[in-house]
């Protein structure tokens, strides 16, 4: 401990406290740049500066206090069993149930109390609520949040989302109002306080009120109201299976089976810990996984305006300063990972290097002295045959770019380690002869942009095309050396960089980049969590419009294009897109991952 920095006692420190109010005692805290983020007993809170300045200490224990509540209070699998499938619901489902166990947690607990709205507030500072100017552009779920929380731990709404809450508080009280105070009286019921969330996003015109996640046992729940005595003791004796899942109504089932519940559900809860990991609530972007459907022939891609996308290099998008203090923080991070995608990236090179061996021709009349005939040089002068003359070993000229999806969803571990891998790739190729580019794509603004106001203003005509502004991102040339590229990676771990992807119009940018350059081999290996999603344009065009042009752009491609084209999916199944690709589960499989399949495209003539 006597070489411990201030920074390490301090996050010791939150470690101790998190498993003391968690009753956890596996917890392990993190530093991270990025936004705060929970997987289990893993907790990454962001990291103050060195001095510890008193309003950034206590965000970070906001933070850690929150998410240590969220293991003592909240049970994932009930969560998750009861959640709706409506995108805007379950955003506000989740962000209904963190207030609840919030509010729980802090009752009584000042300090507590003190943290959690230090880390709100900054929270609501990047949220969109922040940036609302008309009541429509008011996320829903964050507002609802806001008001719920005032309601039930009377603590004011935080400055940043004031004004957003406001426009929108009469609509929402006039609507659900009435079920603040029940949700009040049952903090300490999670599956009681859950019923009633799903009755509240009924009101609010979310869900259905009358939805419910087991609806078997609501009908079997409503005959026995009607009297149909005959049917109650087919509902006491189903299976275990079955009770846990029944919503909070009938006091007596609840109370006679509540202990066995929870006992179930704790255990399903360890085994789902993995599931608990959060982000900022009602901002990431959805995911969907839908299934392949054929392309409209009359399918037209198109953007409303172009006048506000850039092209940027890395170096543009913050200073040197900011640069060197995100690599390091990189490097840190990432300490363990490192020596593993080494490895790899020496075995990709030793495969390389073995295309490009130097072979030769020996006993020839002239040429280089053959080292190994000067014994025969010393005795016999006058031989002719003492030389080698190496061949011509045919090795395209080739060049990889590394496409990386700069999306929200990929906050974290998946944007570090995605970073990481790319570095030692970029280093390994450059030391077989082999040009490197990376680039990144994202979107400059969350839901729209200067696209989206200028569309507004422009009367709102009805199927504008993409309606948000690009940011395609350069963080290393092609024929940028490594080492004056390096630090550029180190930009991934920007606080706010990670918005929205349009992955078509970035597909179709890097190969354009790549069929500019000279060599015989182009390669393109683009890295992804999920399909394309930006929500301003989802919600103006027809369902699936950027996944329909993402396998447009992808068909031409590989069909007609020379460069080659290769996808590795971090848990999503991009095998449905592109016809040479991987999906991988965990992220820990990410470099070996890109080592094998880069190996796999040298090694296919």
């Amino acid at each position: 401990m006597r070489d411990d920095t201030p920074l390490d006692q301090f996050r010791s420190a939150l470690a101790g406290t998190a498993r003391a109010l968690s009753d956890e005692p596996e917890i392990e805290v993190a530093w991270t740049a990025d936004a705060a983020s929970q997987t289990g007993a893993h907790l990454r809170v962001p990291m103050p500066g060195r001095a510890l300045p008193a309003e950034q200490v206590a965000e970070a224990r906001g933070f850690a206090d929150s998410m240590a509540l969220r293991l003592r209070l909240h049970n994932d699998v009930l969560h998750q069993r009861g959640a709706p499938s409506e995108p805007l619901a379950r955003a506000a489902y989740d962000a209904v149930e963190q207030v609840r166990y919030e509010a729980l947690g802090s009752e009584g607990y000042a300090g507590i109390r003190g943290n959690i709205g230090a880390a709100t507030d900054m929270r609501m500072i990047s949220d969109p609520i922040a940036r609302a100017s008309r009541p429509e552009e008011v996320p829903l779920p964050t507002a609802l949040a806001m008001l719920l929380r005032e309601k039930l731990t009377g603590q004011p709404i935080p400055q940043a989302a004031r004004t957003g809450t406001d426009m929108v508080r009469s609509w929402i009280e006039m609507k659900a109002g009435g079920d603040f105070a029940a949700l009040a009286s049952s903090l300490d019921n999670q599956k009681a306080f859950q019923q009633l969330t799903l009755d509240m996003l009924g009101h609010l015109d979310l869900t259905q009120v009358a939805e419910n996640p087991e609806p078997e046992n609501e009908d079997d729940e409503g005959e026995d109201e009607e009297d149909t005595g005959e049917e109650q003791p087919e509902t006491s004796e189903d299976n275990q299976e079955q009770q846990p899942s029944e919503v909070a109504g009938d006091t007596s089932e609840g109370d006679q089976d509540g202990d066995e519940e929870q006992e179930i559900d704790q255990q399903e809860d360890s085994a789902d810990a993995d599931m608990a990991d959060e982000g900022e609530e009602g901002m990431l972007p959805t995911r969907p996984n839908r299934p392949w459907t054929d392309l409209p022939d009359t399918f037209d891609y198109k953007a409303y305006t172009e006048q506000f996308d850039e092209v940027i290099a890395a170096t543009d998008l913050c200073d040197e300063e900011e640069l060197t203090r995100l690599r390091a923080y990189l490097d840190t991070q990432l300490k363990g990972l490192q020596g593993v995608v080494t490895k790899l990236a020496n075995r990709l090179q030793r495969r390389l290097m073995a295309q490009q061996n130097r072979s030769w021709d020996f006993d020839q009349e002239e040429g280089l002295l053959d080292a190994a005939r000067l014994a025969r040089v010393v005795i016999s002068p006058g031989h002719s045959l003492s030389y080698k003359i190496e061949r011509d070993v045919e090795f395209k000229d080739t060049i990889v770019t590394l496409l990386i999806d700069n999306s929200g969803s990929m906050r974290g571990r998946p944007i570090s380690i995605a970073a990481i891998s790319a570095d030692i790739m970029a280093r390994t190729l450059e030391r077989c002869g082999v040009k490197t580019e990376v680039l990144g794509f994202t979107t400059r603004a969350w839901k729209g942009g200067q696209s989206r106001e200028a569309w507004l203003a422009g009367g709102k005509p009805a199927h504008p095309g993409r309606l948000n502004d690009l940011r395609h991102i350069v963080y290393k040339k092609a024929d940028e050396p490594w080492r004056r590229a390096r630090k550029n990676l180190g930009l991934m771990m920007r606080e706010g960089l990670l918005k929205e992807n349009i992955d078509g119009e970035a597909l179709l940018w890097a190969h354009t980049r790549l069929l500019a350059r000279p060599e015989d081999r182009r390669i393109l290996m683009v890295i992804s969590d999920g399909a394309p999603v930006d929500d301003s344009t989802l919600s103006v065009n027809n369902a699936g419009y950027l996944e329909t042009h993402l396998r447009k752009v992808i068909d031409w491609i590989e069909k007609q294009s020379p460069v080659q084209l290769v996808a590795i999916g971090i848990g999503h199944d991009v095998t449905r897109y592109y016809r040479r690709a991987v999906t991988i589960m965990d992220v820990e499989q990410l470099g070996g991952t890109m080592v094998e399949q880069l190996a796999d495209l040298f090694e296919d003539d």
